[in-house]
């Protein structure tokens, strides 16, 4: 095992036990050096990494600090590595949210209360055939992000969240290249919704596939 990736293990390892904290402020550099029993300059590279991954926040002249740890903190990596891939990996991506996102509706579903699914039908009546594609793409994402939300996991949120951020401009090259988008994806939400407020879970995960697999096979064909 490389130095730095031990050292990256053992401030992991202090963080799982409690050690450190959200929050907490790392000890000066020599003394957590020699505690962990790591060369300085292998700590220092330890520290980068885990900078660069969101679980530390170094500030300068001031000292290194754990992060929030919080899911979307930590999945902002994955974010950009998400957002730099074109062509056909983002098929790969469509797959990925595919397969997460009837799942989060589902438990949705069990979930959503008569005032959840009213702030739903709220937010879909604020979009009409003759929407912009720019404010349908951001209702879009409010209306997908609501619903993941009430399935009760950060980490399924967050990293739902990220895909749709980078599938966005494939969103809206559909909207503007297919007539009839806005109409149908405000048929779809409706589906969607309609059978959150039945608490029909495999129903509702069933119109959330419906819903995504249709972008997918415009981006598959988009693609040639």
């Amino acid at each position: 095992m490389a130095v730095t990736d031990e050292a990256i293990l053992k401030i992991k390892a202090m963080i799982r036990s409690g050690e450190l904290r959200p929050g907490d402020r790392l000890p000066p550099e020599k003394e957590l050096s020699e505690a962990l029993g790591l060369s300085r300059s292998s700590l220092r590279e330890a520290v980068k990494a885990l900078e660069v991954i969101r679980v530390l926040d170094v500030r300068r002249g001031d000292g290194t600090y754990v992060t929030s740890l919080t899911p979307d903190l930590l999945l902002d990596a994955m974010s950009f590595v998400a957002d730099i891939h074109q062509d056909a990996s983002v098929l790969e991506l469509f797959e990925v949210r595919r397969i997460l996102e009837p799942a989060a509706t589902g438990l949705a579903a069990a979930r959503a209360s008569a005032g959840d699914v009213e702030h739903l039908h709220g937010l879909l009546s604020q979009v009409h055939a003759t929407t912009s594609v720019d404010d349908l793409v951001a209702h879009d994402g409010v209306f997908h992000r609501y619903i993941t939300e009430l399935a009760g996991n950060a980490y399924l949120t967050s990293l739902l969240e990220t895909l749709s951020s980078s599938t966005m401009r494939a969103r809206i090259w559909r909207g503007l290249s297919e007539e009839g988008a806005v109409t149908r994806t405000l048929t779809e939400h409706q589906a969607i919704v309609d059978a959150l407020a039945r608490g029909d879970a495999p129903l509702a995960a069933a119109h959330a596939t419906v819903h995504i697999n249709g972008v997918t096979e415009w981006v598959r064909r988009a693609l040639g």
